[in-house]
């Protein structure tokens, strides 16, 4: 092997060495969250509550800390819609849902007896659905949306 192939081969190997060792750091420079069992047992009841069906529009379960909120705006096009919400947390965790922009809202507790809230609503274009965390969180909030007529 002649010289220069030979430094070439330390070079490539260097850098290979180098390539390693970035992408082992990268990864374990990762910050790990922390995982909250009891989010787990909260999602698998609001699912179970509100389970997923052919006949929604949409659905989501979302995870909100204490004093956490959040909008979710989709458009949906005109008519009237079934829009069916259930949370579930500590005992004294409480959510405010809007589905308005300049609407105050309605409180919902998230401990005890967990009985999905239904809300009929007449939507022109878009679904402006708010929720924010009142009290004792976190809290794990699930929806649903059902088209009821055009």
């Amino acid at each position: 092997m002649s010289a220069e192939r030979g430094r070439g081969a330390v070079l490539h190997l260097l850098t290979a060495m180098i390539l390693i060792a970035g992408a082992a750091w990268w990864w374990r420079a990762t910050p790990r969250e922390p995982a909250d069992e009891r989010l787990l047992g909260w999602r698998l009841a609001a699912e179970q509550l509100l389970p997923e069906s052919g006949d929604q529009q949409m659905a989501g379960t979302l995870a909100l800390a204490d004093g956490d909120g959040h909008e979710e705006v989709a458009e949906v096009g005109g008519g009237e819609f079934l829009v069916s919400v259930v949370c579930a947390g500590e005992d004294g965790s409480r959510v405010r849902v809007s589905l308005g922009v300049d609407e105050t809202g309605r409180g919902m507790r998230c401990s005890g007896s967990r009985t999905p809230e239904v809300f009929s609503v007449g939507l022109a274009s878009e679904l402006h659905l708010r929720i924010s965390v009142e009290e004792a969180g976190p809290v794990v909030f699930r929806y649903t949306l059902q088209r009821l007529s055009w």
